[in-house]
């Protein structure tokens, strides 16, 4: 007896069944079921070691991301589809084609005479081929922008026009339209007048005219500007390379614009008269005072100069060479003193503000100018609310008003600040 006959192999021994429907049968090798058993088996052991929902995962977005590439490339080729349009070739010779001339049947009727027609093919708008980007179309308006000025223009002055209304339509400060016409305005806004021609400079600053033997460098200290800020500016038309600041070569009568230049302002007010020595102002008309005895002292607390509450011309503003208010009323009204005091000037000045008077209050003084009548005299003592005067028009004026200016020691302050209508 063999070994195999006394331990039978497993796979040969095979369970009985007397009906034969349950035998089992072998199974023939198939390469597919082996193919997804390994698969099988692979997932298995990724569970066994806990990778498997990891590499679901990855799996899982990956697809995902195939996916959007898949339709981001299919919708870009569709809209380069849709968006490119061509002329087809056929369509573009018969547009550049010569015109086809038929000639028109010839009427047989001596009445009609004879007609030769030239039929033309109907004329259709060509397609454009736009590919990609955005196509350009020929604007109708142009837009030039502006450039700034570089030289001085003109402007005639008009009814109604102020110095502050002047500068700010060129924006410019009202200084520059004094300094840029000294010889029409004076440095007074008072000698704006309708029908004037200003010089309006481009820039703020001042304008100078030259004059035979100045010296370049002095100039522009004076201005208190650099002697090649002048030099530069395209508006003098100077050539920076070959000018010799020591040696000008400027021809008299020249104007120059200086960019950045100032100057001090003509003050065309009396000075500071003081009830000491009132003889100051000899010089400033015939209204001065001789000696002043004491009187009378202000308390420092002012009122109102005039019936009417509210400006009529120039409010104060020193950079326009206004250190005072304008007063609006009626001629003849009454004019009066805003403190106590002594009057240190009475009478017509020769420096534009026609009859003046000047009352010093102690530490401050005021100063009511354009006045139609002067009803104190030099040297008298006054006191709130006295009545000195009537409203008026005389001097460089434009119309009836008063011109009221307020001073504490030497400075002209705003009254604005100290009293009220």
């Amino acid at each position: 007896m063999s070994i195999s006959d006394e331990f039978p192999l497993v796979e040969d021994v095979q369970p009985t069944d007397p009906t034969g429907v349950n035998a089992p049968t072998r199974q023939p090798n198939n390469p597919e079921t082996n193919e997804t058993s390994g698969l099988q088996v692979i997932w298995a052991q990724l569970k066994n070691f806990g990778l498997a929902e990891s590499v679901l995962r990855v799996a899982t977005h990956t697809i995902a991301i195939l996916l959007v590439i898949l339709v981001v490339w299919g919708l870009r080729s569709f809209y380069l589809r849709a968006q490119t349009s061509t002329v087809e070739l056929p369509q573009t010779a018969a547009l550049a084609a010569p015109l086809k001339v038929v000639d028109a049947p010839v009427s047989s009727s001596p009445a009609q005479g004879v007609n030769t027609a030239i039929e033309l093919p109907a004329w259709t708008q060509p397609e454009v081929a736009v590919f990609r980007g955005i196509p350009r179309y020929a604007l109708p308006f142009t837009i030039v922008p502006s450039r700034p000025r570089v030289s001085v223009t003109d402007y005639l002055v008009e009814a109604g026009d102020t110095v502050f209304g002047i500068a700010e339509k060129y924006g410019l400060r009202p200084e520059t339209i004094f300094w840029g016409n000294r010889d029409v305005l004076n440095d007074n806004p008072h000698n704006l007048r309708a029908g004037q021609t200003l010089n309006i400079l481009p820039t703020d600053g001042t304008y100078h005219q030259w004059s035979t033997g100045e010296s370049f460098s002095r100039v522009a200290e004076f201005y208190g500007v650099q002697p090649n800020a002048i030099v530069q500016y395209p508006g003098n038309t100077l050539d920076e390379y070959a000018f010799n600041v020591n040696d000008p070569q400027i021809e008299a009568g020249t104007w120059l614009i200086v960019p950045g230049g100032v100057r001090e302002f003509i003050d065309w007010g009396p000075p500071r008269i003081s009830r000491d020595n009132p003889a100051v102002a000899t010089t400033y008309g015939p209204g001065h005072c001789g000696s002043v005895t004491d009187g009378a002292l202000g308390s420092g607390s002012f009122i109102w100069p005039t019936t009417a509450g509210y400006l009529s011309g120039y409010d104060y503003n020193p950079a326009a060479n206004h250190p005072a208010i304008d007063i609006a009323g009626s001629l003849g009204n009454p004019i009066y003193a805003v403190d106590s005091g002594v009057v240190v000037y009475a009478g017509w000045s020769n420096y534009g503000y026609g009859n003046l008077i000047v009352i010093d209050h102690g530490a401050w003084q005021s100063l009511y100018a354009h006045l139609s009548a002067i009803s104190v005299f030099c040297g008298q003592s006054v006191f709130q609310g006295t009545s000195i005067g009537s409203l008026g028009s005389t001097g460089n004026s434009s119309g009836p008003h008063l011109h009221f200016e307020l001073m504490y020691g030497t400075a002209k302050v705003n009254p604005w600040n100290y009293m009220s209508p």
